[in-house]
């Protein structure tokens, strides 16, 4: 049938598979931690955004236990209706006042909260002024609204005010960014956007995602790092880094989330979080708030782990901040497959980025750091990165 023309005409995947480069699907038979067994060999694994390890802490495993005990597997309902449990409502408030702000709402995924904000708050005749490199669930969020998107080249200010003086004064206008962007680890120029907003009369909306638990003050996030939270009007961020879980919410005044969660689409005809995953994620947020040191100590291995790789003549990529993110390029598509292939035969799993995540021609292969490494560990993941690279 014609419809799957384009599904027949996709052999991409089976050439590399023949190659036997296909990055994709490993087989994981362990929990996610920093040593792993994966297709039956123990492998580093540097390939996780599990940033605080918290996937494997007690305290987080205990809560999600004791929450199916009491709450059973699932709610089996959207929050709007029967899905509400109290813990629901915990969660969000302890949410809202860790980051700084009047209220939180949580959605069942990373990907739906950004589908969820940008559908229901952009209308039409508003703008969104999107960073050309933030996460595609803000891409699809932007496709889901009813305004039109504008794309600023990455973190380039003077691109941003170009597009902003362009607009009409009185247009509603959403400047929106990661935090920290998830395949290079840089940090946007928040204090440059939240000016740039104040002059146009534009709101701003940080994707926290690969921010939160790593930046700020016990984690906070990207603008608390700034000091600009209360600059910032709408705070996102997921489960599944950080918080060990699974789902996400957003951040902002009280009145924006009451409208959110009565528009939202994908918030209203979506199930709830189960109630293991809303146990983890506040057990996991308990835990940040009682160990900060958890923070401080992931700048640390990542600062590490940067230096040592740069001593063994692997060349990072630069960036002014330390993040867990750690990329280094090896710019086209077989040569990347072909080293991620051979580091994790190797012992260690890495991320390979390829078009369209990375640029055509800037392909790399990413490294993300957890708390709960060792500098052994790290050491030892160095040494076959090494051997590898420069065979």
């Amino acid at each position: 049938m014609k419809i799957f023309q384009k599904c027949a005409d996709f052999t991409i995947v089976n050439e590399i598979k023949e190659k036997g480069i296909y990055p994709y699907f490993h087989k994981l038979e362990s929990r996610q931690n920093v040593e792993v067994i994966m297709e039956g060999k123990r492998r580093i694994m540097l390939g996780s955004n599990n940033y605080l390890g918290l996937t494997v802490h007690p305290e987080v495993m205990e809560a999600a236990l004791k929450a199916i005990e009491k709450y059973g597997t699932g709610c089996s309902g959207s929050r709007f209706l029967n899905g509400t449990l109290d813990m629901h409502l915990q969660l969000e408030e302890e949410l809202a006042e860790f980051v700084g702000k009047e209220a939180a709402c949580t959605f069942p995924s990373g990907f739906q909260t950004n589908l969820g904000i940008i559908s229901s708050i952009v209308g039409r005749h508003d703008y969104i002024l999107s960073d050309r490199e933030n996460h595609a669930s803000i891409y699809d969020g932007c496709r889901l609204s009813f305004g039109e998107t504008i794309r600023y080249k990455h973190d380039d200010m003077e691109d941003l005010e170009r597009c902003l003086a362009r607009l009409p004064l009185d247009a509603g206008k959403l400047i929106i960014t990661d935090g920290v962007f998830s395949m290079s680890g840089d940090i946007c120029n928040l204090p440059k956007i939240v000016e740039l907003a104040k002059k146009y009369d534009a709101a701003v909306m940080v994707d926290d995602a690969h921010g939160f638990g790593v930046l700020g003050n016990g984690g906070r996030g990207t603008a608390d790092h700034f000091g600009l939270t209360d600059e910032t009007d709408i705070i996102m961020s997921t489960f599944s880094k950080s918080l060990a879980s699974l789902g996400g919410f957003m951040a902002a005044d009280k009145y924006i989330i009451e409208y959110v969660r009565h528009n939202s689409r994908p918030f209203i005809f979506a199930a709830s979080i189960p109630p293991a995953s809303c146990a983890a994620a506040l057990a996991a947020l308990r835990v940040i708030k009682k160990n900060p040191d958890l923070v401080s100590r992931l700048s640390d291995l990542a600062l590490y782990m940067r230096n040592g790789l740069k001593e063994r003549g692997i060349p990072v990529k630069e960036s002014i901040y330390t993040t867990p993110i750690i990329p280094f390029y090896t710019y086209d598509i077989e040569t990347t497959l072909i080293k991620a292939k051979e580091i994790y035969e190797a012992g260690v799993y890495l991320n390979p980025v390829l078009p369209p995540a990375a640029p055509a021609g800037q392909c790399l292969l990413r490294i993300s750091l957890m708390a709960t490494h060792t500098y052994e560990l790290l050491d030892e993941a160095m040494d076959i990165i090494h051997s590898v690279i420069n065979k």
